[in-house]
């Protein structure tokens, strides 16, 4: 790996240091703000913006790393696992990709379904749309491949979360007639989840500089999984209980 290559990967990891710290700080606000406001529409699109920078970032950082595993991560040549260049090829490599492409896949789709909400559902069918769920099923696929070549369940097991994304956006985007509140309880699943994507890679990728063994711990890559689940759910049931205590919001949604 040629100095001017591994300057450009060290730049792409402070871009990445950057805007992924503005996404897991702008994260909070618009999911405690109320819903609706123009203070939660400012951070939301922060939020967005930060999150798909992060994640095409973090393409660039991961295709780097599969081309120069260990000159990419020269503190890992003595680590025990870590030491063989195939396994960095794979967890720091094929699963930041996976992960990065699940981040913009979520951002974009969430601001498409906010964006377009129920009077325009039809754009929700546009073309970037539709190229990010095939590029997540790609990655999610490979992550499964990777994972039997690797001997890691950890990393086959985290393609079930691109599968059930893609299951759930497509279910969505191809509906020809979605209820009045569907696209905002896509909308929250989507950014939701487009956190839970980027506290996860910031668990478990940050540990491994100061502890690397970290790196494949289920209950690292768990915790924001349940938290963010846990908000998903909690702020769905809350837009149902709404719609059903006024009775006339289903008119006011519609038109929106």
């Amino acid at each position: 790996m040629t100095l001017s290559s591994l300057d450009i990967f060290h730049l792409l990891v402070a871009m990445h240091i950057v805007t992924g710290a503005i996404g897991l700080v702008t994260f909070w606000i618009p999911v405690l703000a109320g819903k609706g406001n123009e203070r939660h529409k400012y951070w939301g699109r922060i939020f967005t913006a930060m999150m798909i920078i992060t994640g095409i970032v973090a393409m660039g950082m991961a295709t780097m790393t599969l081309l120069y595993p260990m000159a990419t991560h020269p503190h890992l040549v003595t680590h025990e696992v870590f030491s063989d260049p195939e396994n960095v090829r794979v967890v720091f490599g094929w699963m930041m990709l996976y992960l990065a492409i699940l981040t913009v896949n979520l951002a974009w789709y969430g601001w498409m379904c906010v964006t377009n909400k129920r009077v325009h559902h039809q754009l929700n069918k546009g073309p970037m749309n539709l190229f990010l769920q095939i590029l997540l099923t790609v990655a999610a696929g490979n992550c499964i491949w990777q994972g039997i070549k690797l001997g890691q369940p950890l990393v086959m097991g985290m393609s079930i979360v691109g599968f059930a994304t893609v299951a759930t956006n497509m279910w969505f985007i191809f509906h020809p007639r979605p209820g009045p509140v569907y696209w905002l309880k896509e909308h929250i699943k989507a950014h939701v989840g487009t956190g839970i994507s980027v506290y996860t890679a910031f668990f478990a990728f940050g540990a491994v500089r100061l502890m690397p063994e970290l790196a494949l711990t289920p209950v690292l890559w768990a915790i924001p999984l349940v938290t963010g689940v846990s908000l998903i759910l909690y702020h769905q049931r809350a837009v149902s209980r709404k719609k059903q205590v006024q009775p006339g919001s289903q008119t006011q949604v519609a038109a929106e």
